[in-house]
């Protein structure tokens, strides 16, 4: 399939989604206040509370990630002390 029978394939889908969550709003009993969200959550976008959430999560799971590098660093340096311990007269003789 060549580029241009791509694009076109893929603007005649956006086409009948389009169209499909149009004829689902106007078929709907009770009007939405808000008609380009109503056709956004259609299209599987999230709702405006939903998309809340999920901001919210990702701020949360960012501070996590944040928090287990630096867990992570400690356990190394940890780790490394361990391995590699100082030597005998090393780091503990009295500066003059």
């Amino acid at each position: 399939m060549t580029s241009v029978a791509f694009l076109k394939a893929c603007g005649t889908l956006i086409l009948v989604c389009y169209i499909a969550a149009l004829v689902q709003l106007y078929e709907e009993p009770e009007k939405p206040g808000n008609a380009i969200d109503y056709v956004r959550t259609a299209f599987g976008s999230p709702t405006p509370a939903e998309f809340d959430s999920l901001v919210e999560e990702k701020k949360e799971l960012l501070a996590t990630i944040e928090d287990m590098k630096k867990e992570i660093e400690e356990l190394s340096n940890k780790v490394h002390e361990l391995e590699n311990p100082p030597e005998e007269g090393e780091g503990d003789a009295p500066l003059e």
